[in-house]
């Protein structure tokens, strides 16, 4: 699960930097520009999420985290389980198809210990993360809306939730955004060096 996560340029992470820098030059004249939000992020906010340009090179994009829901009072769909994705009218056309990156420094998540919930900062090891995702054009929507695919949460973070997040390293972003790319695999090769700090 993943309903909260943490993207800012106030802590020294050089690569969301650059890509809030390269946000900044591509929307420059766009309006939508000013509804880009930084530090922690919920759903339905707009943020800058990682996919294929026109050339097929990773670029960054702004992106509405959450397919539109359903029913009377819709819910924004922000998670996609990656065990059933491709089995899911919903899912499997832009997982095939549309495939991002969500950059982000660490994400929260709260753990129940029965009398109260107890948020959490998660990470790896590396300074910043790489969520797996995929997005989809929906009518009357000015932006991409994205999704957050989730996996079984590694054994040293069950206590807290037992989904998280599929986080790839750094090294799987162009084979992710790869129209060959084998997805089951990568989602496999999920990075499993997870640290957690209760807040």
């Amino acid at each position: 699960m993943c309903g909260r996560y943490q993207l800012t340029t106030e802590e020294s992470i050089q690569e969301i930097q650059e890509i809030v820098a390269e946000i900044n030059r591509r929307y420059m004249d766009k309006p939508i520009l000013s509804q880009m939000k930084l530090g922690v992020i919920r759903p339905t906010n707009i943020v800058p999420v990682i996919a294929n340009s026109k050339s097929f090179e990773p670029k960054p994009f702004l992106m509405q985290w959450g397919f539109s829901g359903f029913g009377e009072k819709p819910k924004p769909i922000i998670n996609a389980v990656s065990e059933t994705a491709l089995t899911k009218n919903m899912f499997r056309k832009p997982l095939l198809e549309r495939r991002c990156l969500i950059p982000a420094s660490h994400f929260y998540e709260w753990q129940d210990t029965g009398y109260r919930k107890v948020k959490h900062v998660i990470k790896t090891v590396e300074p910043m993360i790489y969520m797996a995702g995929m997005y989809r054009f929906e009518d009357q929507q000015p932006l991409p809306r994205f999704t957050i695919l989730t996996r079984p949460a590694t054994d040293s973070i069950q206590h807290i939730h037992h989904r998280m997040p599929v986080i790839l390293p750094k090294e799987y972003i162009v084979e992710w955004l790869s129209p060959s790319a084998d997805i089951s695999a990568l989602i496999a090769a999920s990075d499993e060096r997870i640290q957690y700090q209760a807040i």
